[in-house]
């Protein structure tokens, strides 16, 4: 079938809900973007916020910059808010731990960019991403038809490239001083992809983590 757009839709899981990033969600986006320890590992596209006001400021130019505007030729963007979808170890139902986006879609190349990924670190290591890329990527695959899936890290974010790793993704190789980061320095930039042939085997091995918990 041809490949189509996201369609925006909530996709819930077990564990998370992913629901289209609004406005609303910009406060409790701020306090993620605030914590330190989320700049440890590499994560320096942007500059860490100096306070709540800065932080919806920095989530608004990061997330929501051509939110909703996907046009199929590889513009705009769908970000997605990252919920918890009940109470549990790991907080309470409607939490927001996270968010996620879906960009460069391109449906003539049948191609799309799962990226634009931050967890809070409380989340880090837990259920959170790998039910998170099993909802994008059954969206992507099953859903839309696409036929390939991008996955990107900094080099510097060793912590992102082994979860991108363990999530089954191939890696293609590094794109050396790939963009300018907001400090002014530049990124070499890891890509990784799956195909649509190995989607049923990641879907497998994700599941198979997921049934482990």
């Amino acid at each position: 079938m041809p490949s189509a757009l996201p369609s925006g839709a909530d996709l819930r899981g077990r564990y998370v809900v992913l629901e289209a990033l609004r406005e609303d969600d910009l406060d409790e986006l701020a306090l993620l973007l605030a914590d330190p320890r989320v700049y440890d590992d590499g994560y320096v596209m942007h500059r860490r916020p100096v306070g709540v006001e800065d932080g919806r400021a920095v989530g608004r130019e990061r997330f929501l910059a051509q939110q909703g505007e996907l046009d199929g030729r590889g513009s705009g963007r769908l970000a997605y808010a990252v919920r918890l979808a009940v109470d549990g170890p790991l907080g309470s139902a409607g939490t927001l731990v996270g968010t996620t986006s879906v960009l460069e879609a391109d449906l003539v190349n049948e191609s799309v960019h799962v990226g634009s990924t931050l967890y809070g670190p409380t989340w880090w290591g837990t259920v959170v991403n790998p039910e998170c890329k099993l909802l994008l990527l059954q969206h992507c695959f099953d859903g839309c038809g696409f036929g390939r899936v991008k996955i990107q890290t900094d080099l510097l974010n060793t912590r992102s490239q082994s979860a991108i790793v363990k999530l089954g993704a191939v890696r293609e190789g590094v794109l050396r001083r790939e963009r300018r980061r907001e400090d002014g320095t530049f990124r070499d930039t890891v890509v990784f992809s799956v195909l649509a042939e190995e989607w049923p085997t990641v879907r497998e091995r994700l599941q198979a983590r997921l049934r482990g918990q």
